[in-house]
């Protein structure tokens, strides 16, 4: 019968124990016994773990990366048959999540109340704010970024893409006509972004390569939820992510406008949090619940309204 995670646990111990005699005095076996198991282990890998002489043992190249691997392996398996012993009552906490106002309100919120349902003993502590906040002085447990991301310690579990697209309300158009190309946006009012990271320049597609334009307006606003509301009221041209203006789009009440141009204007959508494989267990338990339907919304999106000729 296979026992790899026996084997593994056996493994774990000869190395924590630094010999074959107390580790099998640990596990009441013999130290032939043990001996034979990490064996099958070296015969399967095809490759040394430990090296043996009379005074210690010591782990190969080979037998560290499968002590560190076995280590995160078992205990996975130990936080699974707790979770289903236990059930989702004794997951419990506060959770610090942090997101960008946008993602938040539309992709977040919404899976909240199902969340809170199913883990009745977890609070929820969540920040919403399309400033970049640090993880560690804000005392923040996951953050939800849009864009691109800086070098860190922290890992990134990337939930999807999301296009940008370049969008006005009916009423705006209507009053100062819809650009038919790059060019156009210099007489037209474009909405903005009042962050240290940002800049009044919008990336276009022009005769098959891309181009920065500069771009001017009645208003810079510091999250995406004022310039959609801005671009709703026919203060200008915004350009947004998807997600956010999606049901806008669905009603009407925002087109977008030079779709050809904004071809391949992208941002990536990601989870930042600390800990890598070995994470605090409200952690992990609400990165699995939130990651799925969250890919799902960023795939499904519906057509578009486009301003016509």
């Amino acid at each position: 019968m296979d026992n790899r995670a026996g084997e593994m646990q056996a493994f774990l111990r000869v190395v924590e124990a630094g010999s074959f005699s107390e580790a099998a005095r640990q596990m009441r076996m013999t130290p032939s016994t043990l001996s034979k198991m990490i064996a099958r282990i070296e015969t399967r890998l095809g490759a040394r773990l430990l090296e043996r002489s009379t005074r210690r043992l010591s782990l190969t190249a080979e037998g560290w990366i499968y002590y560190e691997r076995s280590q995160t392996l078992l205990a996975g398996i130990e936080d699974l048959e707790r979770d289903l012993s236990q059930g989702a009552a004794s997951v419990g906490g506060t959770l610090r999540v942090s997101a960008s106002v946008g993602f938040g309100m539309v992709a977040i919120e919404p899976i909240l109340p199902a969340f809170c349902a199913a883990f009745p003993n977890m609070v929820v502590d969540l920040s919403l704010s399309d400033e970049v906040v640090d993880l560690y002085l804000d005392r923040t447990d996951i953050a939800f970024r849009v864009g691109s991301l800086a070098s860190s310690s922290l890992t990134a579990l990337k939930l999807g893409t999301a296009p940008r697209l370049i969008v006005a309300s009916p009423a705006y158009l209507a009053r100062n006509g819809t650009p038919r190309s790059a060019a156009d946006l210099a007489q037209h009012r474009c909405l903005g972004f009042n962050f240290r990271r940002s800049s009044p320049v919008w990336p276009l597609r022009e005769s098959g390569r891309m181009v920065d334009r500069t771009v001017t307006g009645p208003l810079l606003a510091n999250n995406g939820e004022t310039v959609r509301r801005m671009a709703l009221a026919g203060m200008g041209l915004a350009r947004m992510g998807e997600f956010h203006i999606r049901q806008d789009l669905a009603a009407g009440t925002l087109v977008e406008v030079l779709a050809e141009s904004v071809q391949g204007d992208t941002e990536d959508i990601h989870a930042l949090f600390f800990g890598g494989e070995r994470l605090p267990h409200r952690v992990r338990v609400f990165l699995d619940f939130v990651t799925p339907p969250l890919r799902a919304f960023l795939v499904d999106r519906p057509e578009p309204h486009r301003a016509g000729p």
